[in-house]
């Protein structure tokens, strides 16, 4: 599981400080978060609550046994953020002409193009690169996205250096029989990023799971979104979705009780209610060990 928190939850908050930020990280490791989206390397006029993602890499130096990922827009982010120390990189295309266009201003062919630049960047550097593809399941612009074009672009994207590919549902309009459909053509040697747009996004996870998906992305607290959609809702839960794979016995690693308590100081630091479940109602059963009595 990567959690997603600190970069696509923030994103869309407040700028928090370089210090509170790290503290979130850290609250995830403490919690046993193995995989964590830390920041972007893109241009804080574009995205204030990014700024200061060199510093947050320096400030959180190598984790013993954690990755932490940076997302990079082009070449440009990619080279800095393997100067700051990123353990991997991630990199976004965008299965809608429409979507993509608005995201990273780009077309998809050019998307390609940036794809590739940052694919050789990061083999020069030996640094694993995922490329995530939004708009998987559908499109505000497009409507219905072919399954056979999303194959398309999780081939282009190997062929450029991606060493995973993750498959986005940018805009919560993923279903289970979309999941399906969509596997069906791609394979399940990707990881899923879901979105709780339209509710759908813990249904979504279990679907992938079953089909033998073995990766996903979460966002503590489920905050997230993306600014250049309409209704993009907040990611898939972290909690939520720990809680659910817990009762199916799949081991995560995770201790509930630890993230529940990274959630509580995530919504301290943003001043507001987080959007996930398990936030306002607590877990299933309670218990008394963990911070706040809970795990």
């Amino acid at each position: 599981m990567r959690d997603v928190g600190p970069r696509d939850g923030l994103q869309v908050e407040k700028p928090l400080s370089v210090a509170d930020r790290a503290r979130l990280v850290h609250a995830l490791v403490a919690a046993g978060l193995r995989h964590i989206e830390v920041g972007s390397f893109v241009s804080p006029r574009a995205m204030p609550a990014m700024a200061g993602a060199a510093d947050l890499f320096e400030a959180l130096g190598r984790i013993d046994g954690v990755t932490l990922v940076a997302l990079v827009p082009n070449d440009r982010g990619a080279i800095d953020a393997v100067a700051a120390g990123a353990d991997e990189l991630s990199a976004t295309l965008s299965a809608s002409e429409g979507y993509s266009r608005r995201n990273v201003r780009m077309s998809i062919a050019e998307s390609l193009v940036a794809l590739e630049a940052i694919g050789e960047t990061a083999r020069t550097a030996d640094t694993p690169l995922d490329a995530v593809i939004s708009c998987c399941f559908g499109s505000p612009y497009e409507g219905e996205i072919a399954p056979d074009e999303v194959a398309r672009l999780v081939t282009a994207a190997r062929e450029r250096g991606a060493d995973r590919v993750t498959l986005a549902d940018t805009t919560g309009m993923a279903t289970p029989r979309r999941i399906d459909e969509v596997l069906d053509a791609v394979g399940t040697d990707v990881g899923l990023h879901l979105h709780e747009t339209r509710g759908t996004a813990l249904l979504c996870a279990y679907a992938g799971l079953q089909r033998g998906v073995t990766r996903f992305d979460a966002s503590v607290g489920g905050l997230g979104g993306s600014p250049f959609a309409e209704g993009a809702a907040g990611n898939l839960a972290t909690e939520d979705l720990v809680s659910v794979l817990d009762d199916l016995g799949v081991d995560t690693g995770i201790d509930l009780g630890m993230l529940l308590h990274a959630s509580a100081l995530l919504r301290d630091l943003v001043g507001h209610q987080l959007p996930s479940a398990l936030s306002t109602a607590g877990p299933r059963i309670p218990a008394t060990n963990g911070p706040g009595g809970l795990r």
